[in-house]
């Protein structure tokens, strides 16, 4: 079998998954044998798998560092809650399916304009320089959101910086975040975005500048020899993962009737890395897995109440002992070459 045989199964075996979990758990929501708990963490595991992909497509797939994932999905809540306040009350948009791809749609471009300015001078810069300099991107992401405030009135939007005294319905309350937000998310939106992260990022992997964007994170040098633009490619990333980002920031902010700024804190963004590490570094299908998983997993442990996150963290680093434990590495490849020795002979059989 080929390596393009190889990927493309890869890709439908990923998008199979994904839509047969939706017809299961759509099947099980209306049969009504779902509990309250896992149904109310649909959508945000739907928002936390974009969020795994969009930061792999920069980490894995790129090779750079960014621990501000957060900030950009930050930028994407809250745009798509102003958004989808001021077509409610400035235009009585009612349909609330429209308003929601509108939101989405301006949360993912919100977040593309602030990736792309945040990228042109931030990419220059390799390893721990470009981590500090994310990680100071989503920090002050999170305390600017804090001092803004932002109204509707009328059919106009009024904003201030640290100055509560605005006319209008406010929809961004400074360090009370976003209030009164009507939750207009679902689940169907959740997974149709899903597909849509899957689709572009899995595209992009197997186009041209896919192929560039990896011969730049394998050999910088080798690839500017062959005359790959490597702060191109690196900006198309970059750019990439922040749009998905801030569209799942959208169908999570849309989700929540109040939604702080304090909550798309650097510990959401090391979160959103842990998806990445423990699915594998440039392994699509395995961010999928894993952020479904350790979304769910919290909420699992919380029967040890103080414990939980001290079990949580221990079975992560179990986790990934075992994952890169070279022993289990060779007996897995044995095992699996055992498997194809004996198919092979059952076929010349």
């Amino acid at each position: 079998m080929n390596a393009k045989k190889k990927k493309l199964i890869i890709s439908l075996s990923t998008y199979a998954v994904v839509i047969i979990c939706f017809v299961i758990l759509t099947v099980m929501i209306n049969n009504k044998s779902i509990s309250r708990t896992l149904k109310g963490m649909l959508i945000p595991i739907c928002s936390w798998i974009v969020m795994a992909v969009s930061l792999n497509l920069v980490v894995g797939i790129s090779g750079e560092l960014s621990l501000g994932h957060a900030g950009f999905m930050s930028i994407g809540a809250f745009s798509g809650i102003i958004v989808s306040g001021w077509l409610l009350n400035g235009f009585q948009m009612a349909d609330t399916t429209l308003r929601l791809v509108i939101a989405l749609i301006a949360g993912g471009i919100a977040a593309g304009i602030a990736g792309t300015l945040i990228g042109i001078p931030v990419l220059r810069l390799r390893g721990d320089y470009l981590a500090i300099v994310t990680l100071a991107f989503g920090e002050i992401i999170k305390n600017v959101m804090n001092c803004v405030y932002v109204s509707v009135e009328g059919t106009g939007l009024n904003w201030g910086f640290l100055d509560a005294n605005i006319p209008g319905k406010l929809l961004l309350n400074g360090p009370m975040g976003a209030v009164g937000v009507e939750k207009i998310s679902t689940f169907t939106a959740g997974f149709l975005l899903v597909m849509f992260a899957l689709f572009v990022v899995q595209n992009l992997i197997n186009s041209r500048s896919g192929r560039a964007i990896m011969a730049a994170r394998d050999n910088r040098i080798a690839a500017e020899a062959m005359g790959i633009n490597i702060t191109k490619y690196k900006m198309m990333a970059f750019v990439t993962g922040a749009v998905l980002a801030g569209m799942a920031g959208a169908l999570y902010g849309l989700s929540m009737a109040t939604l702080l700024p304090t909550k798309f804190s650097f510990n959401e963004s090391i979160n959103v890395l842990v998806f990445v590490v423990l699915g594998g570094i440039g392994n699509i299908p395995g961010s999928v897995i894993s952020a479904a998983a350790l979304t769910i997993l919290p909420e699992k442990l919380r029967f040890l109440q103080n414990y939980r996150m001290l079990a949580y963290a221990v079975l992560l680093i179990l986790v990934m002992l075992l994952s890169n434990n070279p022993l289990l590495k060779a007996m897995w490849r044995k095992l699996f070459s055992r498997k194809n020795g004996e198919s092979g002979e059952e076929m010349r059989a």
